[in-house]
């Protein structure tokens, strides 16, 4: 069993290192953030490149034992599952990093996935300078220049569920739970930072209808669930990882809420 605390130590500084090269180039403007398609009909900027490079190489460095599975290295993705590994996406929120509106709201994300379960996490927002971590029998923390404190999830407040939702990719379906749940007060916000709003109280649920893969979800999940709060299938059951193509399902991220 890997010690949690001596990985996330050693992975923070490539962590920063990540965000501190997706800064240098979200500061040239839109012309130097400007992205071409995959074939999958996303987005990659050089940020996703240069940021893949340097958590890669960190990974093979601290825990060379451990596969990664990464949202820029196809090869990757045509690995099935194995029974402990890494899942990386270097820049979560790519239309967020594109927006000319300095919102901020893009995330650099290690998630370790051991028997389909998100036991580790780190996310971190650069522009925000919020760095989340936690692990399971371990807790979760935000790290930033305001110094180090323990996070956990809220109990809903008295006066209704605060529902964190996608700012890019909201959608009809949740717009209709949110509605059958009596949801009535939304932040919306982009990447896994959705799932860190919620570990630390600042939000009680994250409902998700649109598609995602399992490398947008697992170091937030990891996060939530450390902070005491757990990511569900929309009939209740658990959420997992490691399924074909690393495709994610339908979820709900639940902290205080329950549905």
């Amino acid at each position: 069993m890997h010690d949690y605390n001596h990985l996330i130590g050693s992975l923070i500084p490539a962590v920063r290192a990540a965000g501190a090269a997706i800064m240098d180039i979200h500061r040239g403007g839109v012309s130097a953030v400007s992205a071409s398609i995959k074939s999958d009909g996303s987005p990659v900027t050089a940020a996703d490149e240069a940021a893949e490079k340097i958590l890669v190489h960190a990974l093979g460095e601290v825990a060379p034992d451990i596969p990664v599975i990464s949202e820029e290295n196809p090869d990757s993705h045509k690995l099935n599952a194995p029974p402990l590994f890494f899942l990386v996406d270097p820049l979560d929120g790519t239309k967020e990093f594109l927006r000319a509106d300095g919102e901020g709201a893009f995330t650099v994300n290690i998630g370790l996935i051991d028997a389909g379960v998100p036991v580790m996490g780190i996310v971190y927002a650069p522009a925000l300078d919020r760095l989340f971590v936690g692990a399971k029998g371990v807790g979760a923390r935000e790290l930033n220049t305001g110094g180090d404190k323990a996070i956990t999830i809220a109990p809903v407040p008295s006066d209704g569920a605060r529902a964190v939702a996608s700012r890019s990719h909201i959608d009809d379906v949740t717009k209709d739970w949110l509605a059958s749940h009596g949801i009535e007060q939304v932040v919306r916000s982009g990447s896994s930072l959705k799932f860190c709003l919620v570990a630390a109280g600042e939000a009680d649920v994250y409902p998700r209808f649109g598609p995602t893969m399992e490398w947008d979800t697992a170091a937030g999940d990891a996060v939530l669930r450390a902070a005491g709060g757990a990511v569900y299938q929309p009939d209740g059951a658990l959420y997992v990882y490691g399924k074909p193509d690393y495709k994610s399902g339908h979820f709900i991220a639940c902290g205080g809420f329950s549905f």
